[in-house]
């Protein structure tokens, strides 16, 4: 699953091929097969085997090109949020396109976003760092919380809970019992926070995605494909 791939305590190295700069190899000890992937910015990475050769992953590359190209007209096909966040632009909000709206324009000025107010340092300049920072700060709240709630409503022994600003991935967990989250997830429906966070807590029980382990994900979370819909369609407006 792309949007949830687990590279658990993996040790890579990156190089760029000198005449395609659009392609990076990653030299992967788990690997035990080449793969093509692209990622979010459009580099194309393969992935070479422990025992396998650039020049092997180069012709894997070239042998995959028409898959590539499809790939990356799917990417450029996909909804970007805006850049620059100002007064009337419209931002993913706890899972729906909301606008930002002058709460207050005196000397401590705000916005709101639906009924959550956010105070701001000025109105006309780029209010995206200020509310991702605030966002970012109700998450390492919000996150948490509903995580150890989980974790209790599924049995599962979680050690630790950790939010984080991930560029690639929603969650990640450690065989230590360690939980790590997006703290985009606040923007997202509570129906994709909650699978991603069962997500993970099963991970706890299947360090895989073996069918087993998508049995056990079935199981607690019997929505996760309709939640799977919606970061595939939405996701890139978060930068994921």
């Amino acid at each position: 699953m792309a949007h949830l791939k687990h590279l658990l305590q993996q040790e890579f190295f990156e190089t760029r091929a000198a005449a395609a700069p659009d392609l990076v190899f990653v030299r992967s000890p788990r690997a035990r097969n080449y793969r093509l992937t692209l990622r979010r910015d459009g580099v194309a990475v393969a992935t070479v085997p422990v025992r396998g050769t650039e020049r092997e992953a180069r012709r894997f590359a070239d042998e995959h090109r028409d898959w590539l190209e499809r790939a990356r007209a799917r990417q450029a096909s996909r909804p970007r949020g805006a850049d620059l966040w100002m007064p009337g632009t419209s931002v993913l909000w706890r899972g729906a396109m909301t606008e930002i709206r002058i709460a207050c324009a005196g000397e401590k000025p705000s916005v709101c976003l639906a009924a959550d107010i956010f105070r701001v340092a000025t109105l006309d300049r780029d209010l995206r760092p200020t509310l991702e920072a605030q966002f970012a700060r109700r998450a390492r709240i919000e996150l948490p919380g509903r995580t150890w709630e989980l974790a209790a409503e599924t049995g599962v022994d979680v050690k630790q809970v950790t939010v984080r600003n991930q560029r690639s991935r929603w969650g990640s967990c450690s065989a230590g019992g360690t939980i790590s989250l997006n703290w985009r997830l606040v923007q997202t429906p509570d129906l994709v926070r909650d699978y991603i966070i069962l997500h993970e807590l099963m991970h706890l029980r299947e360090m895989n995605h073996s069918a087993r382990f998508w049995a056990r994900v079935g199981e607690v979370c019997p929505w996760w494909r309709e939640a799977e819909q919606w970061i595939k369609r939405n996701g890139s407006l978060l930068g994921l």
